[in-house]
């Protein structure tokens, strides 16, 4: 695949992101939460990094859960070899998750897009800066996710040192202001719509932001597939991954989570970016 250089390394231009990995379902109608952690059992995370790799991804977006960290330790001993942009785990500590993370040698690590999202609803912006502070120290690419195109543009109006972002293609905070993460709280995203006019708002942001920016949520976490049969998926996916590609910059990324019980998706998405692309 494509890559572009992200802070000195060549990162492929769509990432492999990892919330099935830890049972983020945003389509429980047709996956539970439940099943997509119970399905992914260690070996078949392994399995998964190794399927990635081999399809010609080179870069991994993982949540630092202890889940995930597990099986990155085994995927990096059998010799694996793609690289990690971490988002901290809210249940550790931050500092302590930051330490966790350096095991692995990471390109970048960002702060956590809901975790964001919460400290800037609730006037905690200082500790927002004091965690960005805890990653600045690292030595690291800094960056800061975020579901609202408002708090990206305010975090660059106001200088929180920010090296890239993490935009999220559908504002998920509409029906859930003030709420902490769901790893916090135990929430699930049964009640969570997203609505196909606020990619174009985020897309707008990205547009505006000089910095690299990793696009996510590129297919509403699989909501874009609802009432399509099976055989219409794969053009659904190639429809939603040009339009990402159509309006980032040249130097911006996408990352896409995959769900590998059904359908090899990894190896269906680097295809889908290797036509749009080009190898």
């Amino acid at each position: 695949m494509k890559t572009v250089d992200f802070f000195g390394f060549p990162v492929t231009r769509m990432i492999v992101g990892d919330n099935p990995v830890n049972g983020h379902s945003y389509i429980p109608d047709y996956i539970s939460g439940v099943e997509m952690n119970d399905w992914y059992t260690h070996d078949r995370i392994v399995e998964m990094f190794f399927n990635a790799e081999n399809a010609g991804f080179n870069t991994i977006l993982p949540l630092a859960s202890p889940k995930t960290m597990d099986a990155m330790r085994e995927y990096y001993k059998k010799g694996g070899t793609m690289r990690a942009i971490f988002q901290p785990y809210p249940r550790t500590p931050i500092e302590e998750n930051i330490q966790q993370m350096l095991e692995f040698d990471p390109l970048a690590i960002y702060h956590q897009g809901t975790t964001t999202d919460y400290l800037v609803e609730t006037d905690q912006t200082d500790i927002l800066r004091g965690n960005l502070e805890a990653i600045k120290k690292t030595g690291l690419p800094v960056g800061l996710s975020s579901h609202v195109p408002e708090t990206i543009l305010m975090a660059e109006d106001q200088n929180f040192g920010i090296d890239f972002y993490m935009a999220c293609l559908y504002n998920s905070r509409r029906n859930r202001r003030g709420q902490q993460s769901g790893f916090i709280t135990g929430a699930t995203k049964s009640d969570l719509i997203f609505y196909p006019e606020d990619r174009f708002l985020m897309y707008d942001v990205v547009k505006k932001i000089q910095k690299p920016c990793i696009v996510y949520k590129i297919l509403a976490g699989g909501q874009v597939l609802y009432g399509k049969k099976p055989e219409e998926y794969c053009g659904v996916v190639k429809k939603y991954v040009k339009e990402a590609f159509d309006n980032i910059k040249p130097c911006d990324l996408t990352c896409i989570g995959v769900f590998q019980r059904d359908t090899d998706q990894v190896k269906q998405n680097a295809e889908i970016v290797s036509q749009l692309l080009g190898a």
